[in-house]
């Protein structure tokens, strides 16, 4: 995975000098949730906070909106919270990184992420270990769904020769590729419902197959920043009973160079608006401010954030 490509292009891309008014969320694919998040989150910055511009701004996902949230490139990102945990503890996919992330810091999480395996239904592919031999869509560097399924693919110890083809495009693409049976499979870490997932489910009568098994109950058992999930039945017209799979939380993270008085009205914002929040997408409805100061953390608090959070009382007394 080459770090530097992804920085070199990104701030190739999306560098300018940035005023105070300005705040640039790093997302990820528009036919993803973190797009739709970003978008959510501006549109509470700029109804909420006068003169302040804001921008959600597509990438290649958690990894180079990590890379470019310490660059100083964006404000904030949306990681995913195995990939906050890595960077911040240069642990993982960011263990030989030269970059440190010590200036990382987290605001709050979002929603559950599952990692979710989508299937042709004529390629049989029933369980997680069907997929040797198989022609899959592992997902473009730096984007989440890469990071997770390197991961799955440790714990069962694979590598792409035990795959029959293995592409690398990104979630907006992977769908189509389905479709036109080019791959038996894909992998998304995502919250649902998903557009691409529908697409793939409705244009395709593809499936959603189980993630389970005594590797992955090792993976969640040994690992701090992931969970059993579901996806629930009924949340696809196609999905009848519950999906047993492992998952994430999306968070948001910024870093220590970011004024202080910047973030706290960033998170006033949406905080003193959650209500309104909940009902600009499904995964946002049970939120709760509780477990967003709290779940899937791995970096410390924002100083701007904290000021927030300790005016409300919600403050753990650990990180007073």
């Amino acid at each position: 995975m080459d770090f530097r490509f992804f920085l070199l292009v990104t701030l190739a891309l999306i560098f300018t000098p940035l005023h105070s008014a300005e705040v640039i969320i790093g997302t990820g694919s528009k036919s993803g949730v973190y797009f739709q998040a970003g978008r959510a989150i501006c549109r509470l910055i700029k109804r909420n906070i006068p003169g302040t511009t804001c921008t959600a701004l597509e990438s290649a996902g958690s990894v180079a909106n990590l890379i470019n949230v310490e660059a100083g490139a964006l404000e904030l990102g949306l990681v995913q919270s195995d990939l906050q945990y890595h960077a911040f503890n240069h642990s993982g996919p960011f263990e030989f990184v030269d970059t440190p992330y010590a200036n990382l810091r987290s605001l709050f999480s979002l929603y559950t992420e599952s990692f979710t395996l989508v299937t042709r239904r004529e390629a049989d592919i029933r369980t997680l270990d069907d997929l040797k031999g198989r022609k899959i869509n592992i997902g473009n560097p730096g984007s989440g769904q890469r990071a997770t399924m390197e991961v799955v693919m440790a714990a069962k110890g694979w590598s792409k020769d035990d795959f029959q083809l293995v592409t690398e495009l990104p979630a907006a693409q992977q769908s189509l590729a389905l479709c036109h049976d080019r791959v038996e499979a894909m992998v998304y870490t995502v919250g649902h419902p998903n557009f691409s997932v529908a697409k793939a489910l409705s244009l395709c009568q593809a499936a959603i197959t189980e993630v389970s098994g005594p590797d992955i109950d090792r993976l969640v058992a040994e690992t701090p920043y992931y969970a059993r999930t579901v996806i629930p039945a009924g949340i696809y017209p196609s999905i009848v009973t519950p999906v047993a799979t492992f998952g994430v939380l999306a968070t948001v993270v910024s870093s220590s160079d970011v004024d202080e008085d910047q973030i706290y009205t960033i998170v006033k914002s949406l905080f003193d608006n959650l209500d309104y929040f909940r009902g600009m997408h499904v995964v946002f409805k049970n939120l709760s401010p509780e477990a967003m100061i709290r779940d899937g953390l791995s970096a410390p608090l924002h100083e701007g954030a904290k000021r927030y959070y300790r005016e409300r009382g919600w403050l753990p007394r650990d990180q007073e």
